[in-house]
């Protein structure tokens, strides 16, 4: 039996699945590097730690972050800790807040500050995963032994070296931010948020 994810999440995760086959075959061999890292930490009993990583920490880094804790619950695959942070600390973007809050998340605020910390939970069991924007560095990411997921073409361009990573895998989405204020805003959020969730779920799915 596969983790209990709430409803709406268990539904799109089975969506996602019927379209696996329309991930390109370029995207599909660097969603095979998570999916050997994530192997590789198995075999070895170690924790299996991702770090994903963008400029901002505010909106693609985030949604993959939740994505994947996602993907290792519906796959049933132990010992994953997900993590996310910037080359600079902003705030997770509330516009990434509410797309993901539409998909099926649910999210709470639990502080008013310029860069609020929310409340992350995806099922009934297990503890929310609490999600602020920090630099990939942050205490409370790892340090060594991680694979760090560049999740847009600048964090890419900028850390050639991410520091403790025994993994670098460069997987750039487009930037949601460039609709902002626009009437194609809310969709494109949506768009990207099942485009990074289609494709992280793909990965573990391969593991």
């Amino acid at each position: 039996m596969k983790y209990m994810l709430y409803p709406a999440l268990e539904k799109q995760v089975k969506e996602f699945e019927e379209e696996f086959s329309s991930i390109p075959n370029a995207r599909k061999r660097i969603l095979q590097q998570l999916a050997t890292f994530i192997q590789q930490k198995q075999k070895a009993t170690a924790s299996i730690d991702l770090n994903f990583i963008c400029t901002h920490n505010s909106r693609r880094s985030h949604i993959a972050q939740l994505w994947a804790q996602v993907g290792a619950a519906y796959y049933r695959i132990d010992n994953v800790r997900c993590f996310s942070g910037g080359t600079e600390a902003t705030a997770f973007n509330s516009r990434a807040v509410k797309a993901m809050k539409t998909i099926g998340f649910e999210i709470k605020q639990l502080d008013e500050s310029a860069n609020p910390k929310y409340e992350v939970s995806f099922s009934e069991m297990g503890n929310p995963l609490i999600a602020f924007s920090k630099v990939y560095t942050d205490s409370t990411n790892p340090s060594r032994g991680f694979a760090a997921i560049l999740t847009c073409s600048h964090a890419d361009e900028n850390c050639p070296l991410v520091v403790g990573a025994e993994a670098r895998i460069s997987l750039p989405y487009d930037d949601p931010k460039d609709f902002d204020g626009t009437e194609l805003e809310q969709s494109k959020y949506q768009e990207r948020v099942l485009e990074i969730g289609r494709e992280i779920c793909f990965a573990f799915s391969l593991v």
